[in-house]
């Protein structure tokens, strides 16, 4: 039977009738030295209790914290994603011939720093210049066009200057706790199989930034395996060339030889909703969106189909709806084999 641990109201009295009993006293003295000792040995006692309950917490992956998780993920060979540096590049102008060196800290108006990577020289009025954040994390990523600084002048280059078209992106912060512990659970349900579906899974996901992962066997043929995968937490879940890539090479040396892999980023289909919501205020509409983005994150997936009728389920539940008719979609949803229903545009009719 499982042990209940008692409380500190539980151990005063508890320890106040056996200091009565053992020295053969009668009811304790309010102010007397054995009251006042029963209270400090029940408090002691209180704080072991408690780090036995602590203890007993992290001699289980499901409910370790954060030290005791990472040690269970090395017992299985898995380690936490570590953050990466965002990367980008910045568009300087000033006098032809002035030079910006590298290793030169440019600034956002917040006071993220990001360091160039070369020294470049102003050509044509401006230069781009290879940037990396000074810190990693998803806090150094930036979009296109956002005005930054030099922190420290430089002749002939203006102080101010902005981010290049494609911005900077990359940063992505440490592995959390649950994503991390879901890899070691998986691990431990799962062995390696050298080459089964959940292996690919799990290749693909020890990625840092990658979220989801759906494995299709036979992919182009006998012998191929079709790797999809997304990155949940970036603004775009749909991977680039890079990201792709960089899934490509960590399964490359994990892979069966014989294997043929294709990994591959699934087209979005976006999917757009009319809605007649009651009551429809800012508060209920943002409650019934934030439903939706995790009802497909949850359910959709490459070749699946999105039922109308849990799409509807999914608006119901959003807190403050009393009731709605959903107009479009007007039937299922049914993604191709390379697709992956998003969320597209909501018009509240």
């Amino acid at each position: 039977m499982p042990f209940a641990r008692p409380g500190l109201a539980d151990l005063i009295p508890r320890v106040e009738g056996e200091l009565s009993s053992r020295l053969g006293v009668g009811p304790l003295l309010k102010r007397s030295v054995l009251k006042v000792l029963a209270r400090v040995f029940a408090g002691a006692s209180h704080l072991l209790h408690g780090h036995l309950d602590w203890t007993a917490r992290q001699v289980m992956v499901d409910t370790a914290e954060k030290e005791h998780l990472e040690r269970w993920a090395s017992i299985w060979g898995i380690s936490r994603k570590a953050a990466t540096f965002a990367t980008g590049t910045v568009l300087l102008t000033g006098n032809d011939g002035a030079e910006i060196p590298s290793g030169t800290a440019i600034q956002r108006v917040d006071g993220t720093r990001y360091l160039t990577q070369a020294t470049v020289l102003i050509a044509g009025g401006e230069a781009e210049v290879d940037v990396a954040a000074e810190l990693s994390g998803t806090a150094g990523n930036e979009a296109a066009a956002v005005a930054v600084s030099l922190v420290s002048p430089i002749s002939g280059v203006a102080s101010v200057a902005e981010v290049g078209a494609d911005g900077i992106v990359g940063g992505e912060d440490p592995e959390e706790d649950e994503a991390l512990r879901g890899r070691v659970l998986a691990r431990m349900r799962a062995a390696p199989a050298g080459g089964a579906v959940h292996d690919y899974e799990a290749w693909a996901l020890s990625v840092p930034g990658v979220t989801r992962v759906w494995v299709r066997p036979g992919w182009t043929g006998v012998g191929s395996v079709g790797v999809l995968f997304v990155r949940d937490d970036d603004e775009d879940i749909i991977p680039t060339e890079d990201h792709v890539t960089e899934v490509e090479e960590a399964i490359e040396e994990l892979r069966p030889v014989t294997a043929d892999v294709v990994v591959l980023a699934p087209a979005a289909l976006e999917l757009d909703l009319t809605i007649d919501l009651s009551p429809d205020s800012a508060v209920v509409r943002a409650a019934v969106e934030a439903s939706l983005r995790a009802f497909i994150k949850r359910e959709a997936e490459p070749g699946g189909t999105l039922r109308r009728s849990r799409i509807s389920e999914a608006i119901s539940v959003a807190a403050g709806e009393s009731h709605h008719t959903l107009t479009l979609p007007a039937a299922d949803v049914v993604a191709g084999a390379g697709e992956l229903v998003v969320l597209g545009d909501i018009t509240w009719s």
